[in-house]
């Protein structure tokens, strides 16, 4: 999990090499004035708004702020799949039946999710104006697939009994589950703009 976390660091600042510098963000406001404005019509505003408030200062563009959600959701359902993979190895086929069966589909659909949300990354960084509709296409559907991942692991539990703790397990995948639509959110805000932010003329 260390490992994980290490990787995802070092793939964050790659993607947001400028530190955060709270002094100027106040000089130009336009960085905090544009995560606010982005949250502000998000599906969860509140948690858009609490989650993305580390990269006020370096989110320049609508584009910054889309991967900047995207990386938020990224590193929580790497947590989420760390988490449910080390619970699994400690029941070690202990329990129900059912509760076993969805604990092991929540690991491989949030494994799923995790590789949906690595590729959208990866492709936000790459925009190109000659392809962006194209490229706008797939982040969409990678996305829309990792919050499908998601909702489908918590369905899985929702007439699971037994010892596990169904309690936590859905927590934590609803906060993730949010996030992740906040992200496509912002994704889909950038259908009238290309990759350098501007909007495209009519």
């Amino acid at each position: 999990m260390a490992l994980h976390l290490l990787l995802l660091y070092i793939f964050v600042t790659l993607v947001f090499p400028y530190p955060i510098t709270t002094t100027a963000a106040h000089n130009t406001g336009t960085p905090e004035n544009l995560v606010r404005s982005s949250c502000i019509h998000a599906n969860y505003p509140d948690l858009c708004l609490r989650t993305l408030t580390s990269f006020m200062g370096r989110a320049n563009t609508p584009n910054d702020v889309a991967k900047a959600a995207v990386t938020v959701s990224l590193a929580r359902a790497q947590k989420v799949s760390d988490y449910l993979k080390d619970l699994s190895k400690k029941r070690n086929g202990g329990g129900g039946k059912r509760e076993n069966g969805a604990l092991t589909d929540c690991v491989e659909e949030m494994t799923d999710s995790v590789e949906q949300l690595k590729k959208t990354l990866s492709e936000l960084q790459h925009l190109r104006s000659r392809t962006f509709r194209w490229q706008l296409s797939n982040v969409q559907t990678w996305v829309s697939a990792a919050l499908t991942y998601e909702d489908t692991c918590l369905d899985g539990f929702k007439t699971v009994d037994g010892d596990i703790n169904k309690d936590e397990i859905k927590k934590k995948i609803n906060n993730l589950a949010r996030i992740t639509s906040n992200a496509l959110y912002l994704i889909n805000r950038l259908d009238d703009q290309s990759p350098n932010g501007r909007k495209h003329d009519p």
